[in-house]
């Protein structure tokens, strides 16, 4: 057996290995219950943890640039974030980020929960309800009410946000240049879903464009939910990625609509009005500036 053989062979069995493991316990579930469960020796086997950050001393920093950036869900790429948004006939393994969010939050496994990106002021689950879900009583109801009896819960209807009704992620970012490795490195620091409040699904013909972010979430805070969390892969379904693995490796396409600057931290749509082709180049330069600082700093 040459040596080409060899290596054939144990890429073969690497592969075979990695299929069983990778498909969420199915080889070994005796129930269907049992898919995506992984017993206490594999778990232990495992140390199925997310990859540490590592400690970054501010001595180390050369440069650095804070950005906000889109995630539009309506591009292909960008769809391991947005489905499934029908979970009714689908294993509980597969939900999409906003679900994996929500359902975490009420848990409260989530709790670094934010109005805004700059992160100043908490939100808790009741505060940010008013955004995902809208009640409305109907005119029997009111009926009802203006008569002084207690109105019935058939006259009250309720909408919810799903994962449907998310149009973009949006998310902050602090680029930087680490003096010890050498290399311009990326450290996410928040993420927030965009839709219309769950009003806008009583009132359809009412409703604006006027996306508005739900809620902002500081994602270190979520990291180890999130490697829990598998987002589908397309090229091999054996190997499902975790939603921290997709995210820190930025396996995603986005749209840098702010930087921080002198201005306030001004967006570009503020400098750059009504011409989303200039808007679109301005971001390109951006990002082109960020690439363009590893690259000169190997320049001599």
């Amino acid at each position: 057996m040459n040596v080409k053989s060899i290596i054939l062979s144990v890429f073969c069995l690497l592969v075979v290995s990695n299929r069983a493991a990778a498909q969420l316990n199915i080889l070994n579930a005796k129930t269907p219950e049992e898919i995506g469960l992984k017993t206490e020796d594999q778990l232990a086997y495992d140390n199925d943890q997310p990859l540490p950050y590592g400690f970054i001393d501010n001595r180390d920093v050369l440069w650095s640039k804070t950005t906000w950036e889109i995630i539009d869900l309506d591009e292909r790429i960008n769809f391991p974030l947005y489905y499934p948004i029908d979970t009714n006939n689908i294993g509980v393994e597969r939900r999409s980020l906003y679900d994996v969010l929500i359902k975490n939050i009420k848990n409260k496994n989530i709790e670094q929960v934010y109005a805004d990106s700059y992160f100043t002021e908490k939100r808790t689950l009741k505060d940010i309800e008013a955004s995902l879900v809208y009640s409305d009583t109907t005119d029997l109801g009111i009926s009802q009410f203006n008569a002084g009896e207690a109105i019935d819960p058939q006259y009250i209807r309720k909408f919810t946000l799903d994962a449907a009704d998310i149009e973009e992620w949006r998310i902050r970012g602090y680029w930087f240049l680490d003096k010890r490795s050498g290399e311009l490195k990326y450290r996410l620091l928040g993420i927030a879903p965009v839709a219309n409040e769950a009003r806008s699904k009583a009132f359809p013909d009412d409703a604006s464009d006027t996306k508005v972010e739900l809620f902002w979430v500081w994602y270190p805070s979520t990291r180890e939910v999130l490697h829990k969390a598998n987002a589908f892969n397309r090229k091999n379904t054996s190997r499902p990625i975790s939603y921290d693995h997709l995210l820190n490796s930025r396996r995603f396409n986005s749209l840098i609509y702010r930087e921080d600057n002198d201005l306030g931290d001004r967006s570009i749509n503020d400098y750059i009005n009504d011409n989303a082709l200039m808007q679109l180049l301005e971001s390109d330069r951006i990002k082109e500036v960020i690439r363009n600082i590893e690259i000169d700093m190997w320049n001599y």
